[in-house]
C-alpha cells in the first residue's frame, strides 16, 4: 500500500496550516444504498480531520487530474492502524460523469487527494442539546460529528435523516446506533411535497419536541434554506454543511461562492471550499442564493 505525502502548495492562506496533497490507494470500497464508500490510505490527512471537513480528489488521468477535482466530505477517519492514517469518502454515482468515475475505482487505484480542506463543524466549548440532520450524501460525516457530541458531553435527542427514496438515505442504522430516535424523511413516490418541505416539516417537530438550540446540518442549498428557516422558526442556531459544487477545492475557481452578511450588515462571497464548507445559516444571503443556483 502507498501514500506519498507532500506538503501542498495550492492551500488557500485561511487553511494552509496542516493541508497536505497525497497519493493514496484505495484499500476498501463498498455499496452503501444508491452510493458508494472509498476508503483510502491518507497520512496526515486522517490525524488532522474534523467532521464537516472536506478532501479533494483528482478525476481523470494525469492530464484531467490537474484541473479536474471533487470535493467531497470526509465520513470517517483513522489516525493510526493497519495501513496509517486512512479516510472514508462517500460517492453519488449517478452525480455526474465525474462522480461516476471516481464510484468505479478498483482496489489498489491511486488517485491524488487534497485536504483537510475548509471550516469543520464548530464543536461547543460547553454541552449542549442539539438536533442533526441532513440530505443525501450530504450527510456523509453527521455520524461522525454525533460521535464527537456525544464525546464531549452534549445531547443529540433528534437526527433526522432525507433522502429522495430509501436508496439515498445514508447514516440511519449508524445514527440508530448513537441516538436511537431518528426520523427517516422520503417523499412519497409521484407526490407532490418536496424532499426540502418534508425535511423541514420534520426538523420543526424535533426543535419543537427537544428544545433543542441548536442544529447542525448537511444538504444542498435548498435543503440548507428549509433546514435554516425551520430553525430560525423555533430560535435554534444552525451550522450547515454546503453541498455545492467544488470543482477545484482549492477556492481559485469561485465556483462556489455562496454569499454571506456580516455583522455589520455587508455582504461578502464566501468560497465554501475553504471558508466552508460549514457556515452559520443565520448569516447565508438565502435569497440571492437561491436565486443564483
Amino acid at each position: 500500500m502507498n501514500a506519498r505525502t507532500t506538503p501542498d502548495a495550492q492551500a488557500s492562506p485561511s487553511n494552509a496550516d496542516g493541508v497536505v496533497s497525497v497519493t493514496g490507494e484505495l484499500i476498501a470500497t463498498r455499496r452503501v444504498g444508491a452510493f458508494v464508500a472509498h476508503t483510502f490510505v491518507a497520512p496526515g490527512i486522517a490525524e488532522a480531520a474534523r467532521p464537516g471537513q472536506l478532501v479533494s480528489v483528482a478525476i481523470g488521468d494525469e492530464a484531467s487530474a490537474i484541473i479536474t477535482r471533487r470535493a467531497l466530505p470526509l465520513r470517517a477517519v483513522t489516525p493510526t492502524g493497519t495501513f496509517g492514517g486512512t479516510v472514508e469518502v462517500v460517492i453519488d454515482p449517478d452525480a455526474d460523469e465525474a462522480s461516476a468515475w471516481l464510484a468505479g475505482r478498483r482496489l489498489h487505484d491511486e488517485v491524488s487527494i487534497l485536504g483537510p480542506l475548509g471550516r469543520g463543524f464548530p464543536l461547543p466549548s460547553q454541552p449542549v442539546r442539539a438536533v442533526v440532520a441532513g440530505v443525501g450524501a450530504s450527510a456523509a460525516s453527521l455520524v461522525w460529528l454525533i460521535t464527537e457530541l456525544r464525546r464531549a458531553g452534549s445531547q443529540v435527542p433528534r437526527v433526522v435523516i432525507g433522502g429522495r427514496d430509501d436508496r439515498h438515505l445514508l447514516g440511519v442504522i449508524e445514527a440508530r446506533r448513537l441516538v436511537g430516535d431518528v426520523v427517516i424523511v422520503v417523499p412519497e413516490a409521484g407526490g407532490v411535497t418536496s424532499l426540502e418541505y418534508l425535511v423541514q416539516v420534520a426538523l420543526d417537530a424535533a426543535l419543537r419536541e427537544s428544545d433543542a438550540p441548536v442544529v447542525y446540518a448537511a444538504g444542498d442549498v435548498s435543503a440548507l434554506a428549509a433546514m435554516t428557516a425551520a430553525s430560525q422558526g423555533r430560535g435554534a442556531v444552525l451550522q450547515g454543511a454546503f453541498d455545492v459544487p467544488m470543482p477545484c477545492g482549492t477556492g481559485l475557481c469561485g465556483a462556489c461562492i455562496v454569499p454571506v452578511a456580516g455583522a455589520s450588515g455587508d455582504v461578502r462571497s464566501v468560497r465554501c471550499c475553504s471558508e466552508g464548507p460549514v457556515l452559520p445559516g443565520d448569516r447565508v444571503v438565502w435569497h440571492d442564493l437561491l436565486e443564483q443556483r
